[in-house]
C-alpha cells in the first residue's frame, strides 16, 4: 500500500516537472560587453595612481585630518554603513530558508461539546463503566517539537541567498564609492578655501596700492597737474576693490560651512596651510590603462555585483515553475490529564509527511516574475556597461583637463608678471606726466584681473588631479 502511494507520488511529480519544461517561456538574453580602448592618450604604461592610498596622496596634514573627521562623522556614510548591515542580514535570512524549520510547541485547554452534537449524542449513548468516563468538559495538554523543510531541488533558495551575498558585496562598493567622492569633495572644497584666502588677500594688496596711488593723485590735483575727474575715478577704483573682498569673504563662509556639514559638525573654523597658492605643485598623476578600471573603480564592481544578483534572481524565478517538495514532521506528548503527558507509548504522538506541489494552471504571476526578473536582468547590463563608459570618459575628460591647464597657468604667469612691470612703467610714467590717470587705472585694473585668473587657474589644476584621483578608483582602500 505505501509503495503504490510512493510510486503515485513519482508519477505524479514527473509529470509536473515534463509540463513545467515544456511550458517555461523564451526569453531573450543580454550579455554584458565589457571591452574598453587599449589606453587613454597611447600610454601603455601600467603604473596607476589609483593604487595610492589616500593619505599618501594628499600631503596637506590639515587636509588629512579634515578627511580622517569626515570618514568618522558623515552622517550620509553611516547612513549607508547600516545599508551594508541590513543587507548582511538579508543574508542571514536568505540562508535560514533552506535550512529546516525546527521548533518546540506546547499547548493546553479545555473543550466542551454540546450535548445536541454529533459527538455530545454518541458520548451520551456509549455504555462507559463508571469511571471511565470521558471528562467533560475535556482538558488537552500537549508537548512536543514540529520541523518543516523545503527539500532546495532546483536551487531557488541557494540562489536567492546567493543573489543576498551579491548585493551585499554591491552595498559594501556603494559605501566604498561613497568613500572615494567625500574624500573628493572635501578636498576640492579645501582647495578652494586655500584659493579664496589668496584671492583675498591679493585684493588687500591691491586696496594698498591703489591708496597709496590715491594719495598721490591727490597731491597732484593741489599742484593743477591734474583735475578732480581725476581723483573720482582713482577714488571709485579703491571703493570698488574694497568691495570685491566682501564677495570673497561670504565664499569662504559658505566653503567653510560646506566642508563643516561633510565632517558632520556645525559651523566653525577650517584649520588650513598659510602657504602661496601659487606655489602649490599638483600632484603626478600616472593614469594607467584603461582595463584597471575594472578593478579599481568602486561603482563599477557594485555595477558587477548587482548584474551578478540580478542573474541569479532569473534562476529563482524560473525554478518556480517546477515542483516543490518539502518534508514535515513533529513528534510529541498529548494527553487529557497532565499525569499521563509523558507515558510512553500511550501518550506519544509523531507524524511525517511529504509534500509535492506543482503549479499547473494559471501561472500567469509566476510568469510575470520571470518576465519581470529578466528585464531586471537586462537593466542591469545596460547599467553596468554604462558605468564602465562613464568612468572612461571621466577620466579622459580629466586627463586632457590636466594637459590644458598646465598650459595654461603657463601663460596666465607670464601675463601676471608682464602686468606687474606695466603697473610699475604706468605708474612712473604718470608721476613724469608721460601717461594719463587712466592708462594707470586700466593697468592696475587687468593686474589684478590677471592676477585673479591666475589663482583660479591654480585652483582647477588642483581640482582636476583630485577628480582625476577619483575618477582612476582611488581613495577608497
Amino acid at each position: 500500500m505505501i509503495k503504490n502511494r510512493i510510486n503515485k507520488l513519482i508519477g505524479i511529480g514527473c509529470m509536473s516537472l515534463f509540463f513545467a519544461a515544456c511550458s517555461i517561456p523564451t526569453l531573450t538574453r543580454k550579455t554584458e560587453n565589457t571591452n574598453v580602448p587599449v589606453s587613454y592618450n597611447d600610454s601603455q604604461d601600467s603604473v596607476n595612481s589609483a593604487n595610492l592610498k589616500w593619505r599618501d596622496f594628499f600631503s596637506d596634514s590639515y587636509l588629512v585630518g579634515l578627511i580622517d573627521t569626515a570618514l568618522k562623522n558623515n552622517q550620509e556614510l553611516n547612513i549607508t554603513l547600516q545599508e551594508i548591515a541590513i543587507s548582511r542580514n538579508e543574508i542571514r535570512a536568505r540562508k535560514g530558508e533552506y535550512l529546516p524549520f525546527v521548533g518546540l510547541r506546547g499547548s493546553a485547554g479545555v473543550d466542551k461539546v454540546g450535548r445536541y452534537t454529533n459527538i455530545g449524542a454518541s458520548e451520551a449513548t456509549t455504555e462507559i463503566k463508571p469511571g471511565k468516563e470521558t471528562p467533560d468538559p475535556l482538558p488537552d495538554y500537549m508537548l512536543g517539537a514540529y520541523a518543516n523543510w523545503e527539500v532546495d531541488i532546483w536551487k531557488k533558495l541557494h540562489n536567492a541567498k546567493k543573489a543576498a551575498v551579491a548585493r551585499y558585496l554591491a552595498s559594501v562598493e556603494g559605501k566604498n564609492f561613497m568613500v572615494t567622492n567625500l574624500i573628493a569633495e572635501i578636498a576640492d572644497s579645501y582647495y578652494e578655501l586655500l584659493a579664496l584666502d589668496n584671492q583675498l588677500m591679493i585684493v588687500k594688496q591691491n586696496i594698498e596700492i591703489q591708496s597709496n596711488a590715491l594719495q598721490i593723485v591727490k597731491l597732484q590735483k593741489q599742484s593743477a597737474r591734474v583735475t578732480e575727474l581725476a581723483v573720482r575715478r582713482f577714488e571709485a577704483q579703491v571703493l570698488h576693490t574694497k568691495g570685491l573682498q566682501f564677495g570673497i569673504q561670504q565664499r569662504i563662509v559658505e566653503t567653510e560651512n560646506r566642508i563643516n556639514y561633510l565632517l558632520g559638525r556645525y559651523p566653525q573654523h577650517i584649520p588650513r596651510g598659510t602657504q602661496d597658492f601659487e606655489k602649490l605643485v599638483p600632484s603626478i598623476i600616472n593614469n594607467g590603462i584603461p582595463s584597471q578600471l575594472l578593478a579599481n573603480r568602486p561603482d563599477i564592481r557594485q555595477a558587477e555585483q548587482q548584474l551578478k544578483a540580478s542573474k541569479l534572481d532569473v534562476k529563482v524565478a524560473k525554478a518556480r515553475f517546477y515542483p516543490s517538495f518539502g518534508i514535515s514532521a513533529s513528534v510529541g506528548y498529548q494527553a487529557f490529564n497532565p499525569k499521563f503527558l509523558v507515558q510512553t507509548p500511550e501518550s506519544m504522538l509523531y507524524s511525517l509527511a511529504g509534500d509535492l506541489m506543482a503549479p499547473m494552471i494559471n501561472r500567469n504571476a509566476i510568469k510575470a516574475s520571470y518576465y519581470n526578473a529578466n528585464s531586471r536582468q537586462i537593466q542591469s547590463v545596460y547599467n553596468y556597461e554604462r558605468t564602465i563608459l562613464n568612468a572612461y570618459v571621466e577620466v579622459a575628460n580629466q586627463v586632457s583637463k590636466i594637459n590644458k591647464l598646465e598650459q595654461t597657468y603657463d601663460f596666465k604667469s607670464r601675463e601676471v608678471a608682464t602686468l606687474k612691470q606695466s603697473v610699475s612703467i604706468s605708474n612712473y610714467l604718470f608721476k613724469s606726466a608721460r601717461a594719463d590717470y587712466m592708462e594707470v587705472l586700466l593697468t592696475q585694473r587687468d593686474a589684478l584681473e590677471s592676477r585673479f585668473d591666475l589663482i583660479e587657474t591654480k585652483m582647477q589644476q588642483m581640482s582636476a588631479v583630485v577628480n582625476i584621483y577619483r575618477a582612476l578608483g582611488g581613495g577608497w582602500n
